[in-house]
């Protein structure tokens, strides 16, 4: 049915009769034939006499034309692309890429554009990459699009789009990825959307399509992405989703999905983030996760999943997140759980758990993980466990099967009540001699008690809180006073350990001195002590570094406790990063240390990855963001530092903030001016660092007078772009050559002086991870000729 749809509808919009009409005398042959050689051997390119290179071919300039006349270029973008196909295949079209004179991609993502995608797209056969992502298309996505033989790359993402995914889709054999997510795209996903051999990628996420997940993914068993999250898919998870043994990532939540976990999961060995939230899940969850070895993030958040929680969760070393919240699960929280030395978010809140919490878990995640469920004690101190009742003493046991023996009374003699009385009248002259010698200690101490009256009153007053910031446990502050309040967190420490920690100064800057501390048990911290007078007051101080103690993620760093003293010191306690600062990391290493173009990338993603965090899910803008506050982990992993830290200064001090990071030479220009910062802003900063990680050379030191973007800027308009990169870089120059010359231009376009030309966070996110997918792309591909998915 889907090949009778295919052929007719290619003949109709091509303008050519269907080849069952040729077919039914040899003289319809003989002209279809006749047709077809003509037009083999009359394609000619466009205005061929006045090129010495290859041009575009007649068809493709006609197809291209057709194209622009559909959309609305407000802008004016498209300006280059002439009527007469003058330079369209030498780099003066914007967006186009050729081959041979025939059009291989169509890059135009961020470009404002609006308007329809032509049908007569499918007439450009060479056509690989399709990237129109970040515009305002509307319409439906054009069924000529499966009449594309080697199209590979397709990405429609955050437009207005339409109508259905057309079925024709499913003729594309060289598909690799196609993401349409963020439209408004509705009915049936088409059974041969995953018929391509090849295909890694599907993001259908955040339309309105309905109906049950097909069956047919499974025939693709290179597929490694798959999300449609918040659509309107009913059904059940098909069973044969099992057979996907590269499947990384599975994201299924917010629609309104039912049934139970297909035993196959268990074969998923490459999954490693599950996310079902929000949906209409039953039944147990099956023991066999544990064969997951790889899984980092599971979300069953929102469902109705019953039975105990699977204790072989907490054979998965690699867990690092577990939401099992608003459910009905039942028993207690497993043990195994506190095993999982990654695990840095938790939350089991709302199902019908009893039993104990294990102490590590309740140490390191604060209530709300745990509220919710009726029958669960330990995670809090007002709903401490009950102690077991001790067994009764001296009773011995009594056989069931002997009847109770009968009470015998004997009349007590004249000597048994002389001892009696005795007893009686020796316990009363022991009880006055005690009350006597009490008497004598109270005269003696009461003038020591007197004077110590007021001592105690205030040893008092800092030993008990009547109350701390929402999600903090607050501790006395020992010895020296003050007051700690701790959050979640890997140690648990007191005042006096933390101000008695052995410590070094990591570094200086406009908030504070950081230092690394080592307690007494061996563990470290860093610590950083913040700029006397320049903080807020202390309730307001108190209100703020209490709600940065709640955000985590993977590349911010965590903010674990804040210790504040009698004279006003404020310090705030943050995870400790082996590895130092991505400035020192970068430009204070050994010759002999290379960093490699894969370990900058993952560095890049991971920083963008905690921006994106910040300004799309806690509203904040971080405002100094260097690569002095970018800090590296073991695994050489980016955690950002130093967000949130304006809300507890006051306003002069900020001024001051923004100045010293405008003298390192990672300020926009407007913040000279507005002396504010925005999300803008801070992708200017993140546009700096991208430069920094590309050039190896440190924003700070001016290159021939000009700040790092100028000087990068004045070299790419020379058109001696080699000379920007690292010269570790260049020595891979032939296989990443792409890939860096594709992170330069999200660079510059992340450093455009122009704040409304920048693109937002999340854009470029998306754009970094075309470029380089964690290497999937790659090995999806097998014969090299992989899909270009960097703008």
């Amino acid at each position: 049915m889907e090949n009778n749809t295919w052929h007719n509808a290619k003949d109709l919009i091509f303008g050519l009769n269907p080849f069952q009409k040729c077919r039914k005398n040899q003289k319809g042959s003989f002209i279809l034939l006749s047709f077809l050689l003509f037009v083999c051997f009359s394609v000619e390119p466009v205005l061929g006499h006045l090129w010495d290179g290859v041009v575009v071919t007649q068809s493709d300039f006609q197809s291209l034309r057709a194209i622009k006349n559909e959309l609305i270029d407000s802008k004016g973008v498209l300006k280059s692309w002439n009527d007469s196909g003058l330079g369209a295949c030498s780099g003066n079209w914007v967006g186009i890429k050729c081959l041979k004179g025939e059009v291989i991609a169509i890059q135009l993502p961020w470009k404002s554009l609006g308007g329809k995608i032509s049908e007569k797209i499918g007439q450009l056969q060479s056509l690989r990459k399709l990237s129109l992502h970040d515009n305002a298309l509307v319409g439906s996505i054009p069924f000529s699009l499966g009449f594309l033989p080697n199209l590979r790359g397709l990405y429609l993402f955050n437009n207005k789009l339409s109508g259905s995914i057309p079925l024709s889709i499913a003729n594309c054999p060289m598909l690799q990825s196609f993401d349409v997510s963020h439209n408004s795209l509705i009915g049936k996903i088409p059974s041969g959307l995953a018929n391509s051999t090849r295909i890694f990628r599907i993001n259908l996420s955040y339309n309105s399509l309905s109906g049950s997940i097909p069956s047919s993914f499974t025939m693709s068993h290179t597929l490694t992405i798959l999300s449609l999250e918040f659509n309107n898919l009913t059904g059940p998870i098909p069973s044969e989703l099992g057979k996907l043994t590269r499947l990384r990532i599975l994201d299924l939540s917010n629609n309104a999905i039912n049934g139970s976990f297909p035993l196959s999961f268990s074969n998923l060995s490459s999954l490693v983030s599950l996310n079902v939230e929000n949906n209409h899940l039953e039944n147990h969850v099956p023991n066999t996760f544990e064969n997951l070895h790889n899984l980092s993030v599971i979300n069953l958040k929102n469902n109705k999943f019953d039975g105990k929680i699977p204790s072989t969760l907490g054979n998965i070393s690699n867990i690092s997140q577990i939401d099992l919240s608003q459910n009905k699960f039942v028993g207690e929280i497993p043990d195994s759980f506190t095993k999982l030395a990654n695990l840095s978010s938790f939350n089991v809140s709302h199902n019908n758990l009893s039993g104990h919490v294990p102490s590590l878990l309740s140490k390191k995640f604060n209530a709300s993980s745990f509220e919710g469920n009726f029958g669960l004690c330990g995670y809090i101190s007002s709903k401490p466990c009950p102690s077991p009742s001790p067994p009764p003493h001296n009773l011995p046991a009594q056989s069931p099967e002997e009847p109770p023996s009968k009470k015998h009374h004997r009349k007590l003699s004249t000597k048994d009540i002389i001892l009696i009385v005795a007893g009686v009248l020796l316990l009363i002259l022991l009880l006055l001699c005690c009350f006597l010698l009490c008497c004598l200690v109270r005269k003696r101490a009461s003038s020591s008690r007197k004077s110590s009256k007021a001592a105690k009153a205030a040893a008092s007053a800092r030993s008990v809180e009547k109350g701390g910031p929402a999600g903090g446990e607050v501790v006395s502050g020992g010895e020296a006073g003050g007051k700690l309040v701790h959050f979640d967190g890997p140690f648990v420490f007191t005042a006096d350990d933390l101000l008695c920690a052995t410590a070094e100064i990591m570094g200086k800057s406009a908030y504070g001195t950081a230092y690394k501390a080592t307690l007494e048990d061996g563990n470290q911290v860093a610590v950083k002590r913040l700029r006397e007078k320049t903080t807020k007051g202390q309730k307001e101080f108190e209100a703020e570094v209490a709600s940065l103690g709640k955000i985590r993620h993977q590349n911010l760093l965590a903010l674990r406790a804040y210790y504040l003293g009698p004279k006003g010191e404020k310090l705030l306690v943050f995870d400790y990063m082996s590895r130092g600062s991505l400035a020192s990391f970068l430009h204070a290493r050994g010759p002999e240390i290379i960093v490699e173009w894969p370990t900058r990338m993952k560095i890049a993603i991971g920083i963008t990855n905690g921006l994106c965090c910040l300004h799309n899910q806690e509203n904040i803008v971080h405002g100094n963001l260097t690569s002095s506050n970018i800090q590296l982990d073991e695994q050489t992993n980016p955690h950002i530092t130093d967000f949130g830290l304006s809300r507890l200064m006051t306003t002069s001090a900020n001024t001051n903030i923004i100045a010293t990071a405008g003298s390192l030479g990672y300020n926009a220009p407007e913040l000279s001016k507005t002396k504010k910062p925005t999300t803008k802003t801070d992708v200017y900063s993140l546009g700096v660092i991208l430069l920094e990680l590309l050039t190896g050379k440190p924003p700070g030191e001016p290159t021939n007078g000009m700040d790092l973007p100028q000087w990068v800027a004045s070299i790419v308009k020379e058109e001696w772009t080699n000379e920007v990169f690292d010269l570790e870089l260049m020595r891979d120059a032939p296989t990443i050559g792409d890939e860096l010359l594709n992170t330069l231009k999200l660079a510059l376009h992340c450093v455009d002086p122009s704040p409304s030309a920048r693109p937002e966070v999340k854009q470029v996110l998306q754009q970094l991870e075309e470029i380089k997918p964690e290497l999937v792309e790659a090995e999806v591909d097998d014969d090299g000729a992989k899909v270009q998915t960097n703008e």
